[in-house]
């Protein structure tokens, strides 16, 4: 039996013929057509969690600036800020998925080691999503790494029927499908139903859908550092949102058809150009190398 698909709605119907979870679907695709045994991918996987893991420790150990100082030391503020009597009402496992958002993001600019999920600006989402479930939940890697495989069935489909690239269709296609993919691997992870996890996929989807890739200065810090942060707590409630039973309008087909439209139709200044948004602000053009202001006219164009 193959195990392909493009689409949601043929994920769901592998998963009605053969009773297996988005994850497990997700393995058996891939020994299809590779050269790894089951057990090779399982431990891969889990050693990219691990690299994930360390990502997270390495930008929260960060007290220094960047060299472009736009990011650095957020991910540890935030981190001790968690560890103080008077937390957020919304508690410590609030304050410290935000810091682990972060934390990859600065370990990037830092040069350090990262897991692209499914890319550099986006790859703080599915990391701080799954870290901060393990530490609730008291889980181990191998089971928490499983949620890599989910995220890898819904990031196919979104690769398939849209993209990726920031420079293909904004931020909406990076941190968009980084939170989409983290809500499924939540879901599935705290025992939803493939459909309850293809709907989360699809709340956290939709809710990213217009979002433009600004960055200030054209570097992959900010304002990415705190999209990844803030985006984190997104795909938990997308994930909480599907358990609870609550649907999106949308199917998630449709959802991504939806991200290819606007990233298709939006202005070439807003797809990681620096050239509009954020980095023509007056503070954000003083981060530009070259400093050059765009003309009104020249944004109009693109």
């Amino acid at each position: 039996m193959t195990y392909s698909y493009r689409t949601a709605v043929e994920l769901l119907d592998l998963v009605e013929k053969t009773g297996l979870s988005l994850a497990e679907i997700a393995v058996r695709g891939e020994t299809e057509i590779g050269n790894q045994t089951r057990e090779e991918l399982l431990a891969r996987m889990t050693d990219y969690y691990g690299r994930m893991k360390s990502s997270v420790a390495k930008g929260l150990a960060i007290t220094q600036r960047s060299q472009s100082g736009l990011s650095g030391g957020d991910a540890r503020r935030v981190l001790e800020h968690s560890e103080k009597s008077q937390v957020s009402a919304l508690g410590t496992t609030f304050e410290r998925s935000l810091a682990y958002g972060l934390a990859v993001l600065e370990t990037n600019a830092a040069f350090g080691q990262i897991v692209a999920t499914p890319t550099a600006g986006s790859a703080g989402i599915a990391p701080a999503c799954l870290l901060a479930w393990q530490e609730t939940r008291g889980a181990s890697d191998e089971d928490t790494a499983m949620g890599l495989w989910t995220a890898a069935a819904v990031g196919k489909i979104i690769g398939y029927g849209a993209c990726f690239s920031g420079a293909q269709g904004g931020c909406q296609a990076e941190v968009g499908s980084a939170c989409s993919m983290a809500a499924a691997a939540l879901c599935e992870l705290d025992g939803g139903t493939p459909k309850q996890v293809i709907q989360a996929a699809a709340m956290a989807l939709k809710n990213t859908l217009g979002l433009i890739c600004d960055p200030i200065g054209g570097y992959v810090e900010a304002p990415c550092s705190k999209r990844n942060a803030l985006y984190t707590l997104h795909a938990f409630g997308a994930s909480t949102l599907a358990l609870s039973g609550v649907e999106s309008v949308i199917p998630f087909d449709e959802v991504v058809g939806a991200l290819r439209e606007v990233g298709r139709t939006m202005p070439r200044v807003y797809k990681e150009t620096a050239e509009g948004g954020l980095a023509i602000t007056p503070t954000g053009l003083k981060f530009r190398p070259d400093q050059i202001v765009v003309p009104l006219e020249a944004r109009k164009k693109g």
